[in-house]
């Protein structure tokens, strides 16, 4: 009707004439973004497809350039304005303003979360990997370095076992002792969590996959002789994308005591840094293999510090097209292919040391 000779276009001016007369019957935050991209329309037209892809709840480039140019526009009314609320709606919209640098991207998402599917990644982590193996395999929730089963077992990494290659991801799978996994299984709880509720569970398992792999090898290489235990290669992976995003965005987040909240994440992290690396220089119970190595949480960090933050900050857009996520993921996979080839050759060339097999 609008459209006679079917262009896939009618004007702005028909575009906006249709929102008066039916504006009442959509969502007031989807008449906001119609309303922007008619403003920020400089061609005096609107394509029928950028239409379908918002009532559709999908994000095509076009559509998302258009948007952005009317982002004036949707900032008229915050959606921490928003009010009678449900329980449910408010834990979304406190996740949205506790990742989401932009308002317009917090609308979106408040607008089209479905939780469907839930953050499962992290949740599964979390309860399988760490209480299930742990407390019924073992019959123990967590391995002190002191315990004789502390080094047998299949999972942790090990200098003289680096050809199991299961084993530079398994070790996430162990922690020494009770203060490890509990401030790890936190931190991944706390941050992980939202983070997977807003990005989805495929960037954020890369990411903490990226930063567990990161860790193990980084401890292969610049800690030949110590083994690796704990999930703080993916969990510091995690934190310190978070964290750096907030950095990098501080004007735009909008979450409640950012400052406060950034200064126990922190506290938290170097305390359990630091406690790692009192560990490792600390005289081992099982001589002469020392405890494990520290190496895993800075590796997890530039993770972090890298292809997180370039995830993190490109929410709901397409990583092909970002120059810079091709460059760190260039440099990652550069960085692990040295890594092999490391423990393939400089093991024997060095003529090194290690400690015995379990």
């Amino acid at each position: 009707q609008f459209d006679p000779d079917n262009t896939g276009y009618i004007s702005t001016e028909k575009f906006r004439s249709l929102l008066q007369r039916h504006g009442s019957e959509l969502d007031p935050h989807k008449l906001e973004v119609l309303l922007a991209l008619a403003d920020s329309n400089s061609e005096g037209r609107i394509c029928y497809q950028d239409f379908v892809n918002l009532m559709s709840n999908k994000r095509s480039n076009s559509f998302r350039q258009a948007i952005l140019q009317g982002n004036r526009r949707l900032c008229s009314k915050a959606l921490l304005e928003e009010t009678g609320l449900s329980l449910s709606q408010r834990l979304i919209r406190h996740v949205a303003y506790e990742t989401l640098p932009r308002e317009i991207d917090r609308k979106w998402y408040y607008d089209s979360y479905t939780c469907c599917p839930p953050p499962w990644f992290m949740i599964t982590i979390t309860i399988v990997a760490f209480f299930l193996y742990n407390g019924v395999v073992l019959d123990r929730f967590v391995l002190q370095v002191s315990h004789p089963l502390y080094l047998k077992n299949a999972l942790l990494y090990h200098p003289q076992l680096r050809a199991q290659a299961w084993r530079y991801l398994t070790y996430i799978f162990m922690h020494a002792g009770i203060e490890h996994l509990g401030l790890n299984v936190v931190l991944q709880l706390l941050v992980g969590v939202p983070l997977e509720m807003v990005h989805g569970a495929a960037r954020i398992s890369f990411v903490y996959v990226a930063g567990v792999v990161a860790g193990s090898l980084a401890v292969s290489v610049a800690d030949m002789t110590a083994p690796v235990v704990g999930s703080s290669g993916g969990v510091y992976a995690l934190v310190s994308a978070h964290l750096a995003n907030i950095v990098m965005n501080w004007s735009g987040m909008k979450c409640q005591f950012k400052l406060l909240r950034m200064a126990v994440a922190l506290v938290c992290m170097s305390f359990e840094f630091g406690r790692a690396v009192w560990l490792r220089f600390h005289p081992s119970v099982y001589p002469p293999c020392p405890h494990p190595s520290f190496m895993a949480h800075l590796g997890g960090v530039m993770v972090g510090i890298t292809l997180g933050v370039i995830i993190l900050r490109n929410y709901e857009q397409r990583l092909q097209d970002q120059t810079l996520w091709w460059i760190f993921l260039s440099i990652y996979v550069i960085f692990v292919l040295f890594a092999i080839f490391w423990n393939i050759f400089a093991y024997s060339l060095l003529d090194l040391k290690l400690p015995p097999p379990p």
